[in-house]
C-alpha cells in the first residue's frame, strides 16, 4: 500500500539542503539536543548521525536523570546541583518516558559511618529545589518490605529520590523536536570531510549507500561524543589542512546486565561496594532487572566495546553482597556496553573522573563547538548553553526556550486537561487512551502511551479495530507500529525497533525477532523498489 504520510527517508540525505546555518555532527543526546535547541530558535539545522540515533553512548547508559550523589564524594557540587536542579525540569518535559524513581541504600557499617550517609542525603534534598520529588528518609529493613530481597545481615537502609528515562527515547523525541522546528536529521550519514574557512564550513556527508554530496554551514558543533576527538584529528580541518583537536577524551567504558527479576516493588536498589564504587539494581521491562554499571577505561574503538567476562562476574558478585537469591552469570539475558567520553583530567581512578562538560568555542575562522563530557541529566542545559554559544559567535544572539518546553507526545492537556504532576498525570493519560480507544489491549495501550505519550494517535491514524493494526509480527508489535517507526521515528533495522525504539526484543524469542527482521528488509526492499521506479512517494508493505 502507499503511505499516506511520505515524511523523510531514514536511510540517508535524498533531500538534504545545500546551504545551513548550522551543521550538527552526532546524533547522540548532546547532538539532538543542541539541534532542537537551535532549531528552535530559528536557525537553519542539519544533523548528520554516521549510524541510527542512539546507538551507542546514548541507549547504553543506566538510564537514570539523577543527580549523581555518588559524586559529592568528589567534591562535584557544582555538577550534583546542576544535575539536580534538571531533574524536575526533565520529569515534566515528557512524563511518558521519564518518572520519579526511589532508591532504596543498604547501610553497610564497613563502608561509610550511618551519619556521613545522612548528612550527604540531607545535602542532596537541599542542593536544589524540589516540587515533585519526594526526600529521603530512613528505612528498617527488618520490619519494611523493601529489606525482604536483601540478606538478613542489612537491617537499615536509607530511601532517597531521582528519575529514570528511556534513554534512547529521549533521543528520538529531540530529533523529533528539531525536525518539528525545521532541522533536518540525517541517520546513517557519516560527515568524512569538514573543510574550514573564514566564510563558513564545507562538508561532505556520505550516506550509508555511498552516495555523496556536499553541504555548506556557517558554523559546525561537533557533538561526535566518543568520537569527538578523533573527528577533530581526522575529518575536521583549519582552512590550511592542520587538525583541530586541542583536548583529549578519556573514554570509560560502563556495562550493564539484564536478568530476571531480583524483587517484586517498584523501587531500585543503590549498593556500595568495597573498591568505593556503588552499583543500581533497577526495575526494567516489568520482568527484569538492570544491573550496572562498570568504569573501565576502554583503548580500541568504541563500536567494539562489549561486556567482559570479569565484568559480568563483577557485576554478579558484587549483587551477590546484597541479595539473598544470587545473581550468576548463566541468569544474564542480556547484556550491554556504553562508552563515556570523557574529559581526561588525569585521575588515576576512572570512577573519579568528572563527568561534567565542557563546550569548546573556535572562532579563528568559521565557529568551531565542540563538546567535551557530559551526561544525560544535564543535556538539556548543555544544549542551551551551546545554542547561547552559536548565538554568539555567528552574532545573532537568540532567547533560550526548552526549559518549560515539552517534548513531543509530552503534552497531555488534550487529553486530561490541565497537569497536575507528572507523575499521576501519565496515570490519568493512560485511562484517557483506554476511555477513547476501549477496543485496545490494556498492556499494548499502555506501552504505547509510554513510548509515544500524546504522539499516539501518530501511531494509531485512523485505526478504529484491531484489525487496523494489520498483522501482529511478533507478540504485541504490530504492522501499524513499525510502519511509523519506519516513517516518523528513523527507523531501518529490526535492531532500530527491537533495542532503541522499544525493548521489545527483551521479551521475544530469537525465532520472533527474525520475523521483525524480515518485515524490516521487506519494507526496505518495497521502498528502494519504489525508489528506482522513480516513484517519489515512499511505498510500504
Amino acid at each position: 500500500m502507499t503511505d499516506p504520510h511520505p515524511g523523510p527517508v531514514p536511510s540517508g540525505p535524498a533531500a538534504a539542503a545545500q546551504a545551513c546555518d548550522v551543521l550538527v555532527v552526532g546524533g547522540g543526546i548532546n547532538g539532538a539536543g543542541i539541534a532542537r535547541d537551535l532549531a528552535g530558535r530559528g536557525w537553519r539545522v542539519v544533523l548528520a548521525e554516521q549510524d541510527d540515533l542512539a546507538a551507542h553512548t546514548s541507549s547504553s547508559s543506566t538510564k537514570l536523570i539523577h543527580g549523581g550523589l555518588r559524586y559529592l564524594e568528589y567534591y562535584e557540587f557544582s555538577l550534583v546541583r546542576k544535575s539536580l536542579r534538571e531533574r524536575e525540569v526533565l520529569l515534566k518535559s515528557a512524563p511518558h518516558i521519564m518518572w520519579p524513581l526511589r532508591f532504596v541504600m543498604p547501610h553497610d557499617p564497613s563502608m561509610r559511618p550511618a551519619w556521613m550517609i545522612r548528612l550527604g542525603l540531607l545535602l542532596y534534598d537541599h542542593l536544589a529545589r524540589r516540587v515533585v520529588l519526594p526526600g529521603s528518609a530512613g528505612v528498617d529493613l527488618r520490619k519494611h518490605p523493601l529489606g525482604a530481597p536483601l540478606q538478613r545481615r542489612y537491617t537499615r537502609g536509607f530511601v532517597y529520590s531521582d528519575g529514570w528515562v528511556d534513554d534512547a527515547r529521549l533521543v528520538i523525541l529531540n530529533a523529533l523536536d528539531a525536525q518539528i522546528h525545521g532541522a533536518q536529521i540525517l541517520t546513517r550519514t557519516r560527515c568524512t570531510a569538514a573543510q574550514r574557512s573564514a566564510q563558513g564550513w564545507r562538508a561532505t556527508l556520505r550516506s550509508a549507500g555511498g552516495q555523496e554530496r556536499t553541504l555548506s554551514a556557517r558554523a559546525l558543533v561537533n557533538a561526535a561524543g566518543p568520537w569527538a576527538e578523533a573527528f577533530l584529528r581526522g575529518e575536521a580541518r583549519a582552512d590550511h589542512g592542520e587538525a583541530l583537536a586541542t583536548r583529549s577524551l578519556r573514554l570509560i567504558k560502563g556495562s550493564h546486565i539484564v536478568v530476571p527479576r531480583c524483587f517484586e516493588h517498584d523501587h531500585a536498589y543503590i549498593f556500595q561496594n568495597a573498591d568505593k564504587r556503588i552499583i543500581f539494581a533497577i526495575p526494567y521491562e516489568q520482568r527484569f532487572t538492570l544491573i550496572g554499571t562498570t568504569d573501565v577505561d576502554l583503548l580500541g574503538d568504541p563500536r567494539d566495546a562489549r561486556v567482559s567476562d570479569d565484568e559480568l562476574a563483577y557485576l554478579c558478585e558484587q549483587a551477590n553482597r546484597y541479595f539473598t537469591r544470587p545473581v550468576n552469570p548463566a541468569d544474564v539475558v542480556w547484556s550491554y556496553a556504553g562508552v563515556r567520553p570523557l574529559l581526561d583530567d588525569a585521575s588515576g581512578d576512572a570512577s573519579a573522573v568528572t563527568r561534567d562538560y565542557l563546550l569548546e568555542t573556535n572562532t579563528e575562522a568559521a565557529p568551531l563547538l565542540s563538546v567535551w563530557g557530559g551526561k544525560i541529566t544535564t543535556f538539556r542545559k548543555l544544549s542551551e548553553e551551546a545554542a547561547d554559544e552559536i548565538g554568539r559567535m555567528l552574532g545573532e544572539a537568540r532567547a533560550a526556550w526548552t526549559e518549560g518546553a515539552r517534548l513531543p507526545g509530552g503534552d497531555f492537556s488534550a487529553w486530561i486537561g490541565q497537569p497536575l504532576r507528572p507523575d499521576t498525570d501519565f496515570e490519568r493519560f493512560v485511562i484517557a487512551v483506554r476511555t477513547r480507544h476501549p477496543w485496545l489491549d490494556a498492556t499494548l495501550a499502555r506501552r504505547w502511551a509510554r513510548a509515544y505519550g500524546s504522539r499516539i494517535d501518530h501511531v494509531l491514524g485512523g485505526a478504529t479495530s484491531r484489525a487496523d493494526l494489520g498483522d501482529e509480527v511478533a507478540p504485541e508489535l504490530f504492522e501499524i507500529e513499525l510502519r511509523y517507526l519506519r516513517r516518523e521515528e528513523w527507523a531501518c533495522t529490526a535492531d532500530d525497533v527491537l533495542w532503541r525504539r522499544s525493548k521489545r526484543g527483551l521479551h521475544l524469542s530469537a525465532a520472533e525477532r527474525q520475523r521483525v527482521a524480515d518485515w524490516m528488509n521487506r519494507a526496505a526492499e518495497t521502498l528502494a523498489q519504489g525508489q528506482r521506479q522513480g516513484n517519489i512517494r515512499r511505498v510500504v508493505i
